[in-house]
């Protein structure tokens, strides 16, 4: 899939998934979803060399580590429609005995979750070593990963943002998702982190800043120049710049729907504003 138009019509669907599942049970986490919505789709549907299949050797191909597994509903949506499980599978988010819980898991078997995730901080070290698996298998492919600008709080992505440069590790991608906002407010007043770009830097990565994070081209324009810094020598950190809620006005510019779900007349609200495209579930 390569036509902007088919990606951007693949977003609205995968947002009205989102809506729909953790309406269903009340519960979930459509804020942060919402936001990185965009990335994903495109990720998955342009930007990463995927094989045909599932297997969690991940051999012969780029893989992805969601590292804030909260959102989960855009992860299993883009999941879904890019063919890893049926689509109507999505209707069973957060139910008693689905594939699809809370968190990605990994001992259901979910085609296309490689760990279990929302344990914050945790999945760039699991990222960096499965780089240096495929340096060692000679896989010439890319790893790339997706954290939460909150979840930089948590001190052991330091140590692998310490661990990634100092060992070379130079086939990784890293993505920031910076939207400013996590579940006690915003990012500055919970816990300010500063001039982000200039840590990574201080810490020997190189960083590639996408100002407009839901947008489709921006994104597909700065992961190819991200794409071009990889076996440089360096680690690479993308720093995307979204809006938590985006696609929904009452949604957005808030951390208020980090991790609620909309009744029943914010539901019909927040759907007119993103007409189905590819059919819902």
């Amino acid at each position: 899939m390569s036509n902007t138009q088919q990606l951007n019509d693949l977003a609205v669907q995968v947002r009205r998934d989102i809506l729909r599942m953790v309406h269903k049970v009340n519960s979930g986490h459509p804020g942060g979803s919402l936001g990185c919505t965009e990335f994903l789709v495109a990720l998955y549907n342009e930007i990463m060399d995927r094989k045909e299949g599932f297997d969690m050797d991940g051999i012969g191909e780029d893989l992805f580590f969601l590292s804030n597994g909260h959102i989960s509903p855009v992860f299993y949506s883009v999941l879904a429609r890019a063919g890893y499980f049926p689509v109507e599978e999505l209707s069973t988010f957060r139910l008693i005995d689905s594939r699809l819980q809370g968190h990605p898991t990994t001992h259901e078997g979910l085609p296309g979750v490689r760990i279990a995730s929302g344990s914050l901080g945790q999945g760039m070290s699991v990222a960096l070593g499965a780089a240096q698996a495929k340096k060692l298998n000679n896989d010439s492919h890319l790893v790339y990963s997706l954290h939460g600008d909150g979840e930089l709080q948590e001190g052991q992505n330091w140590e692998a943002i310490m661990y990634a440069s100092a060992k070379n590790v130079d086939n990784i991608i890293c993505t920031v998702d910076l939207n400013g906002q996590q579940i006690d407010g915003p990012t500055t007043k919970v816990l300010f982190m500063g001039d982000l770009k200039g840590k990574f830097e201080a810490f020997g990565w190189d960083v590639v800043e996408i100002i407009d994070g839901n947008n489709i081209e921006a994104i597909l324009k700065g992961m190819e120049l991200a794409k071009s810094k990889t076996g440089q020598g360096k680690p690479v950190c993308v720093l995307l710049r979204t809006e938590m809620g985006h696609g929904v006005d009452f949604m957005m510019h808030t951390h208020e729907w980090h991790g609620k779900a909309p009744n029943d007349e914010q539901l019909e609200n927040a759907l007119s504003q993103n007409p189905e495209t590819l059919g819902d579930y």
